[in-house]
């Protein structure tokens, strides 16, 4: 049932999200694009570090990716601040977030998440590789944040989600005249998949995607959170 489930969602007040390397020491900049996910309260002044040493604010906007800004790393993570005012005696106290880096990342897209209540910092991060090989234009990205498994089913393509887990979803080929095609999420009940969204999506070459999967306080079954990023893809010169 969907009152079990959300139960057992509710129930889990930390889940960590697989994919972050061992730390390493990464002192060329990043390259950041952000969206911040917080239902209760979106919208937040969060700041990082920029290559000069300066600390800057983050550009984010509601509901979307932010533009593209860059970033110093520290001792191979990716911080942000609750202030421009950070103490360089103690950092830490005005420390929001931190995220590994994996080794070769140079781009990234980062989901900023709400810290379960009372936890420190106030924020994590999941970090998605932004590099056009990592991350082709015209797939998309599956985040979950539940700590149940659930699936998806796009186009031609059909994949678990493992509990918070990120999930590739290739290119979705099979479409209609309107380049539409059915996508849907489930979540298992007993040897059963029952969809909790089911909707019509327009998939084209040069978009991707970002769903996350979560539940808001409040709802009786989990949601789909989509993150477009339609950012245009740079034009060849003629030859």
């Amino acid at each position: 049932m969907i009152s079990k489930l959300i139960l057992r969602i509710l129930t889990v007040l930390w889940l960590p999200l697989a994919g972050h390397a061992a730390p390493h020491e990464a002192a060329a900049p990043l390259q950041v694009r952000a969206v911040l996910h917080d239902p209760v309260h979106p919208v937040a002044e969060l700041y990082l570090p920029d290559p000069t040493g300066t600390v800057v604010k983050l550009k984010l906007v509601a509901e979307g990716l932010s533009e593209a800004q860059t970033s110093q790393p520290v001792n191979g993570s990716l911080v942000l601040y609750n202030t421009d005012k950070v103490d360089p005696k103690n950092p830490a106290a005005s420390l929001a977030a931190s995220v590994i880096i994996p080794p070769n990342t140079k781009r990234a897209i980062i989901v900023v998440l709400p810290a379960p209540p009372a936890a420190t910092p106030a924020y994590r991060m999941v970090l998605i590789n932004d590099a056009d090989a990592a991350f082709p234009k015209g797939e998309s990205r599956v985040l979950s944040l539940l700590p149940v498994d659930t699936a998806i089913k796009a186009g031609e393509h059909s994949l678990p989600v493992p509990a918070g887990k990120i999930v590739h979803v290739p290119a979705v080929k099979k479409v209609n005249e309107f380049n539409m095609a059915q996508t849907n999420f489930y979540y298992k009940d007993g040897t059963d998949w029952v969809p909790f969204t089911e909707r019509q999506l327009q998939y084209l070459d040069e978009f991707r995607r970002i769903f996350i999967v979560h539940v808001t306080p409040g709802a009786t079954q989990p949601s789909v959170t989509t993150v477009i990023d339609t950012t245009p893809v740079p034009m060849r010169p003629a030859k």
